[in-house]
């Protein structure tokens, strides 16, 4: 996954919940140009205040090394089928 699929990822939960950028940024307790640039990809922002976007939104991040090919696609697959 690359920080645009990420930014998009963001956004779209933001709207779902129905979070304005400033309503969201505010819980979150990030500024607002951070979630802005963080939902249009940009490949600089903040590692840790992405890490606190996501588990705000209720994502948990989970990293999985690529040699474990077969959990990633049944992972993906699982994903899919929701």
């Amino acid at each position: 996954m690359d920080s645009k699929r990420i930014g998009e990822l963001i956004k779209t939960v933001r709207k779902e919940q129905g979070f304005t950028q400033a309503e969201a940024a505010g819980y979150l307790n990030v500024g607002i140009r951070f979630l802005s640039e963080l939902e249009n990809g940009k490949p600089t922002v903040q590692l840790g205040k992405v890490l606190q976007v996501l588990e705000g939104l209720g994502y948990e991040t989970v990293l999985i090394p690529k040699s474990k090919r077969k959990l990633i696609n049944y992972i993906k697959k699982s994903l899919n089928d929701e």
